[in-house]
């Protein structure tokens, strides 16, 4: 492997996101293979085929690859283990490729990519759908004749790209929920919120989009709502700058002045698999915008 090719290439893409790439590295050469891996990967990501994603990414135990919410993965089983608990938790995974451009040099390959991660929870009439806008670059090797993912870094698209979907209407429409009558209504959660966790009687703001997405300023925080209907307010949160994340259930006020609800922990650093519910607190949440018109 051309290690100061490598080091070179994944310098230009953490801090550019994209570089120059000369005519001679990108006029000719033929990537119908590497890009075929690609896709690969994001399929059996998608079907949940773990032991086929295994085959497709190297397990060398110093590589180094990132994720969204401040993971950050070295080697193989580090990996392997949120992967399987992931496909554990849905229902189901829908990944749509948007945008994949990919290069190669000698056995070097390396690509960027848009898509949209789609998580599938519950059964039945309580199925929920949340889509996830990523961006990602990605380095290859070929090895023995086949190309292997070695490194890998994603993120949102955007500070506020991640958008709820409601599973009847899929990609159509994907800030419409349905309201107890079943017409569906649009809810903006749009503004500054000041945010009180009541036991320890701390204070921060969070700036959401239409929505109910966007960063709080705690630990370079980041709320993403999953479902809302009926008042009852329901999503994540991530807190890079302490490695926590967890979730959250509010009760919007009818005037959509203020809400209260409880939040806990999914994951504290490597502790996983917290119980729901069990380790948390109260939140009340105010607005310190006026509430946007109804539409």
């Amino acid at each position: 492997m051309h290690v100061s090719v490598l080091v070179r290439l994944i310098v230009c893409m953490l801090i550019g996101g994209a570089c120059w790439v000369p005519a001679a590295m990108s006029g000719t050469t033929d990537n119908t293979e590497l890009e075929t891996t690609v896709r690969a990967l994001v399929r059996a990501n998608s079907e949940k085929d773990l032991p086929a994603m295994s085959k497709l990414m190297a397990h060398d135990a110093d590589i180094t690859s990132y994720s969204i919410g401040g993971r950050k993965y070295v080697g193989w089983p580090d990996l392997e283990r949120d992967i399987k608990e992931e496909f554990a938790n849905v229902a189901a995974l829908d990944l749509r490729i948007s945008e994949l451009k990919v290069w190669s040099k000698g056995d070097i390959g390396w690509y960027t990519m848009e898509l949209a991660y789609g998580r599938i929870l519950g059964q039945g009439p309580d199925q929920q759908r949340a889509v996830l806008p990523l961006r990602e670059t990605g380095v290859l090797e070929r090895r023995n004749g086949q190309w292997v993912l070695l490194s890998w870094h994603e993120s949102f698209r955007s500070v506020s790209d991640a958008m709820p979907v409601d599973d009847r209407t899929k990609a159509a429409a994907p800030r419409t929920v349905a309201s107890s009558t079943g017409q569906p209504v649009v809810v903006d959660l749009s503004g500054e919120w000041e945010i009180l966790e009541v036991e320890d009687d701390k204070r921060y703001k969070a700036t959401l989009d239409k929505t109910g997405n966007g960063p709080y300023t705690q630990h370079g925080g980041r709320f993403v709502t999953i479902k809302y209907a009926d008042r009852l307010w329901q999503g994540s949160w991530q807190q890079p700058g302490n490695d926590r994340e967890g979730e959250f259930e509010l009760l919007l006020s009818e005037d959509g002045t203020q809400a209260k609800g409880v939040w806990w922990y999914s994951r504290v650093g490597t502790h996983k698999n917290i119980p729901p519910r069990e380790h948390g607190g109260t939140y009340v949440w105010k607005r310190l915008t006026p509430p946007p018109s109804a539409q």
